[in-house]
């Protein structure tokens, strides 16, 4: 009888084998370029998302406050929703801080993500520690329940969710995917004294992890340049991952970050909305920056949010989060600021960062 079952449990991983390699045949076939996603989906379903749902069980951490919340299982995705995406760096000899804070708005039904940025020396009220300070040391003070609590005072509107990633794990992570592509047309040096020291080289085809990590982490330029550069390196990062020879890689992509990432997203909610957007259109990202005007205050630098900007980053999470928004009707960031990021980073390159 034993052995009966030793053999149907061979012939069972023999099936299984046999249909994953059909499925990676069919993928690489050309008669079968029309239909790739479908199939990746496919494979992806049958053999993926179980492991990767229970390795996202280890990365979910509502945050102690938050009542629970009743999620629907196997639900399509449709109406917006708005979560805070953290970027924690931290080294030996500093406290952890959110060197990356992107507010953003998902629209699962159009494909469409609006990232809203707040530079890290943004000047704000901690709340909860009832002072002003640099919007980034309220990670540093009560982690991501500060974080959340203060990003949404400063925006007015709430964030359903949060994500946080610690930079230690992004090496590894962008040299499991075979490295990234960057933009960097001139080499990228780090040499202030009490920074550690890198060169990034420019026009390379692809950046493994240490360039990867050294370009988000590199901060002796503008604030503003720094939180654009996050920026490209996440629309980087997600292009690849949703590239289809990447699709097998997410279990152990997800693996690799262990405890470099933390969500309050449960773990079927994370793999149903990921198999929207292997059956959907490639995710439409638009960015957008709230400028300041840098200002010393007893004798420590920040950056004063530009109150026109602050406004219109508020108008365009009020247009993308209502869900009877058309798509082609949403409140995008203006041309206009990217060219105002460039000047004002150029007329801050010579101050100090605190």
């Amino acid at each position: 009888m034993q052995r009966r079952r030793s053999q149907r449990k061979k012939k069972r991983r023999g099936r299984r084998a046999l249909v994953i390699t059909l499925l990676v045949l069919l993928l690489a076939g050309g008669g079968a370029y029309a239909f790739r996603e479908q199939l990746a989906l496919a494979a992806f379903d049958m053999f993926l998302s179980g492991s990767v749902e229970k390795q996202l069980a280890k990365s979910y951490a509502p945050l102690e406050s938050a009542a629970p919340e009743a999620v629907p299982v196997k639900v399509e995705q449709s109406e917006p929703f708005t979560a805070l995406l953290l970027g924690v760096d931290q080294r030996e000899d500093e406290p952890a801080r959110s060197d990356t804070m992107i507010f953003s708005v998902v629209r699962p039904k159009d494909s469409r993500v609006l990232l809203v940025s707040i530079p890290r020396d943004t000047y704000v009220d901690i709340i909860g520690k009832d002072k002003k300070d640099k919007i980034n040391h309220a990670y540093a003070f009560g982690g991501e329940k500060m974080a959340k609590d203060t990003v949404e005072n400063f925006l007015g509107y709430s964030a359903q969710y949060y994500a946080a990633i610690n930079f230690n794990g992004l090496k590894e992570v962008v040299d499991a995917l075979d490295g990234i592509e960057l933009p960097i047309t001139e080499d990228i040096v780090n040499k202030q004294a009490d920074h550690e020291k890198f060169t990034i080289k420019a026009n390379q085809p692809i950046y493994y992890g240490v360039d990867a990590l050294n370009y988000v982490r590199y901060r002796e330029d503008s604030d503003f340049e720094r939180t654009k550069r996050h920026q490209i390196f996440l629309n980087a990062l997600v292009n690849r991952v949703l590239s289809l020879d990447q699709v097998s890689k997410i279990p152990q992509l997800i693996d690799i970050m262990g405890q470099n990432f933390k969500t309050d997203m449960p773990p079927s909610f994370i793999v149903d909305l990921s198999k929207q957007l292997f059956t959907g259109e490639r995710p439409q990202i638009s960015s957008f920056t709230i400028m300041g005007t840098g200002k010393r205050i007893d004798d420590i630098y920040y950056d004063i949010a530009d109150e026109e900007d602050l406004a219109f980053a508020k108008q365009m999470i009020e247009s993308w989060s209502n869900p009877d928004t058309p798509a082609d009707q949403l409140l995008m960031p203006e041309a206009e600021n990217q060219d105002a990021e460039s000047q004002n980073a150029e007329s801050q390159n010579a101050k100090t960062q605190d």
